[in-house]
C-alpha cells in the first residue's frame, strides 16, 4: 500500500464478532459511565462542601475524581456511539484530540497517585510535621505540576502523528484513540521519534511513578512495623488500603495494555478490547466506591452534607 498523509478519519471497533449483541453490550457500558459520573461527582461535591474534608488527602482525592470524570467524559461518546449507533468513524482531528486528553489524564492520574502515596508517607512517618509539610499551597502546587507534566509531555508525540505517512489503513484496535494504536498504522521507519519518545514517556512517568510509590510504601511499612500497639498499627495500614486498591486498578491494565501494543504480544482481539475497556472505564467507576467504603471520613462527609441539606430544606 502506498504511503499517504493521515487518513481523514479512523475506524474504531467494538467487540469483534459480537456485533449482533451490541445493544445488550451497551447496557453494562452505560452502567459503568453512569456510576463513574455519579460516584465521582458526589465525592467531589462532598469534599468541596464539607469543611472537615479540606485536608491534603481529600484534596488529592478531589483531583483524582476530576480526572476520572474527564476520563469518562472523553471516552463515553466514541464507546457508546459504537454500541448504540454502530458509528465507527471518527475524524482524525477528533481522534488526535481524544488521544491527547486521554493520555494526558493518564499521566496526571499517575502523578496524583504518587502524591497520595506521599500524603500517606508523611502522615504515618512524620505525623507531627504533616500540616507543616503538606500545606494547602503545597497541595495546589503538586496538583498544578501534575497537570502541567501530563499536558506538556504528550503534546509532541500526538501532534507529530499528523505529519507521518500512513501505509496500513485506518482501522484501529479499540473503541477510542490511543497513541500506540494510531502509530502502528504509520509506515515502518517513519515513526522512530514516536517510538523512542513513547518509551521515554513510559520511563519518566509510569515507571518512575511506580518506583516512587513502591519506595513510599517500603518506608511506610517500616514505620508501621515499628509501632508497638496492634490497634494503631492496624489503623495505619487501614488508611493505605484505599490508595493501594486505586494504584492496582490503575497500573495493572496500563502495563498489560502497553506490553500488548509495544511488544506485539499476540492475544485474541476480544481480550485486547476487554483490557482496553478495563484500563479506561473500570478505575473511574471503582475509585469513588472504594474510597466511600473504606474511608470513614468520606462516609461521614456524605451524611453531614446531605442530612444538613435535608434539615435545612425542612426548616
Amino acid at each position: 500500500m502506498n504511503s499517504s498523509s493521515m487518513p481523514p478519519s479512523f475506524l474504531l471497533i467494538g467487540m469483534p464478532g459480537m456485533e449482533d449483541a451490541y445493544r445488550w453490550i451497551s447496557i453494562p457500558f452505560c452502567l459503568l459511565f453512569f456510576t463513574s459520573f455519579v460516584g465521582n461527582g458526589l465525592v467531589l461535591l462532598v469534599i468541596v462542601r464539607d469543611d472537615k474534608l479540606h485536608q491534603p488527602m481529600y484534596m488529592f482525592l478531589s483531583m483524582l475524581a476530576i480526572c476520572d470524570l474527564f476520563f469518562s467524559l472523553f471516552t463515553s461518546p466514541s464507546v457508546l456511539g459504537i454500541y448504540w449507533f454502530n458509528s465507527q468513524k471518527i475524524k482524525s482531528h477528533i481522534c488526535l484530540l481524544q488521544m491527547f486528553f486521554l493520555h494526558s489524564l493518564s499521566v496526571i492520574e499517575s502523578a496524583l497517585l504518587v502524591a497520595m502515596a506521599l500524603d500517606r508517607f508523611v502522615a504515618i512517618c512524620y505525623p507531627l510535621r504533616y500540616t507543616a509539610i503538606l500545606t494547602n499551597s503545597a497541595v495546589c502546587k503538586i496538583g498544578l505540576a501534575s497537570a502541567i507534566r501530563g499536558t506538556v509531555i504528550h503534546f509532541p508525540p500526538v501532534s507529530s502523528l499528523k505529519f507521518l505517512p500512513y501505509c496500513n489503513g485506518n482501522m484501529l484496535s479499540h473503541s477510542y484513540c490511543l497513541h500506540q494504536d494510531v502509530m502502528k498504522l504509520a509506515c515502518k521507519g517513519t515513526n522512530i521519534f514516536n517510538i523512542m519518545y513513547g518509551l521515554a514517556i513510559i520511563l519518566s512517568t509510569v515507571t518512575l511513578d511506580v518506583v516512587l510509590i513502591v519506595l513510599s510504601y517500603i518506608m511506610i511499612i517500616r514505620a508501621v512495623l515499628g509501632i508497638t500497639s496492634h490497634t494503631e498499627r492496624y489503623k495505619s495500614f487501614n488508611t493505605c488500603i484505599s490508595h493501594l486498591c486505586a494504584v492496582l486498578l490503575f497500573y495493572v491494565p496500563v502495563v498489560a495494555l502497553s506490553m500488548i501494543h509495544r511488544f506485539g504480544i499476540v492475544v485474541p482481539p476480544v481480550f485486547t478490547q476487554v483490557m482496553a475497556n478495563v484500563y479506561m472505564l473500570v478505575p473511574p467507576m471503582l475509585n469513588p466506591i472504594i474510597y466511600s467504603i473504606k474511608s470513614k471520613q468520606i462516609r461521614s462527609g456524605f451524611l453531614r452534607v446531605f442530612l444538613t441539606d435535608k434539615v435545612t430544606t425542612i426548616h
